[in-house]
């Protein structure tokens, strides 16, 4: 359960109001830590994720004796003295080399943790890649592909896309700029190897770039721009249940009502039903028109149409008649 602090005072109780959650939270900020020992490579991936999430990033470069899973007060403390939410925890040793630790917290305690090694032979760095950037503070698009991802089973592939997606999702717009659309940030993962080792998580961060086609739709390609990273498994813990409901739950006022008759697609269009009464079609004002008025030969048609056929029977019948009238004469 979450710690309740009881505010001694009216300014300690004003700090503790400012804290409380939000029905609108605001972007949320990275705070990127380093531990006494940290390898040249894992400080260059730490510059890098802090390029690709400037301006909601703090970087510290000092050295912190810090054990995530050992002891996670002093994460505790720098989430709540900087207000960041998210915290990504460099380190190497020989068990563990080139490790990053992805960090989640809650109410100023740690949510969930989980460790990712980076593959030292793989990885290349931003400044490895030539060519032009992509501007400061846009709004990535994010891209999962793997079976591990979609499981219905919550496994580690699940948490490192919960994870993942939250620290790159950037902040919430209601209108997107296309012109702002120049970053993607794609996540694989293939399938387990036949020793039973965990399937790698392959980074791939690539630049959008649109170009003249010579007609109003340009043409879109994609050019890789670093940092190219492959992660390995590490150790992971889980959000406790009553935690993880409490982080969970959502206000009242920011659900959306529900329309009567009024229904969206998997497409996004909305689509709406209409009841009307019973209608009297005998009432229905038509339009007069003059291409549903007859002409005259349809007319005459129809009057031929309209003059009774006579057999050759009722013709002799018809004309004996008239010979007696004659003959009475």
């Amino acid at each position: 359960m979450l710690r309740q602090i009881k505010p001694k005072n009216a300014r300690s109780k004003r700090e503790l109001a400012k804290r409380e959650p939000l029905a609108h939270e605001n972007t949320k900020t990275v705070l990127l830590l380093r531990g006494t020992s940290c390898s040249s490579l894992v400080q260059d991936l730490l510059s890098d994720i802090n390029a690709l999430k400037r301006p909601f990033s703090i970087r510290f470069t000092k050295k912190n004796d810090i054990h995530p899973f050992e002891d996670a007060s002093s994460l505790e403390f720098f989430s709540q003295k900087n207000d960041a939410s998210l915290l990504l925890f460099g380190s190497h040793s020989k068990k563990r080399p080139h490790c990053m630790t992805w960090i989640r917290c809650f109410g100023g305690q740690v949510l969930d943790m989980m460790e990712l090694c980076v593959v030292k032979d793989t990885a290349r760095t931003l400044g490895q890649f030539k060519g032009e950037k992509c501007k400061v503070g846009l709004k990535p698009l994010l891209s999962f592909s793997g079976a591990q991802f979609e499981s219905p089973v919550a496994n580690q592939y699940t948490l490192a896309k919960s994870m993942l997606t939250d620290f790159f999702r950037g902040g919430e717009s209601a209108t997107v700029d296309v012109e702002g659309l120049q970053l993607m940030i794609h996540f694989a993962a293939g399938e387990d190897a036949q020793d039973g080792s965990l399937a790698k998580i392959q980074m791939r961060c690539w630049r959008i770039v649109t170009k003249r086609s010579g007609q109003r739709v340009p043409r879109v390609e994609v050019e890789e721009m670093g940092p190219r990273i492959d992660f390995t498994i590490g150790r992971t813990k889980e959000a406790e249940s009553s935690v993880w409901k409490e982080a969970m739950k959502k206000p009242k006022g920011t659900e959306a009502k529900v329309k009567k008759n009024i229904e969206t697609d998997l497409v996004g269009d909305k689509i709406g039903r209409i009841h009307l009464g019973r209608q009297d079609l005998s009432e229905l004002q038509t339009r007069k028109m003059k291409s549903l008025k007859r002409n005259r030969e349809e007319a005459v048609e129809e009057d031929v149409d309209d003059i009774p056929v006579v057999s050759d029977e009722d013709a002799d019948d018809a004309r004996d008649v008239q010979l007696k009238k004659l003959r009475n004469r």
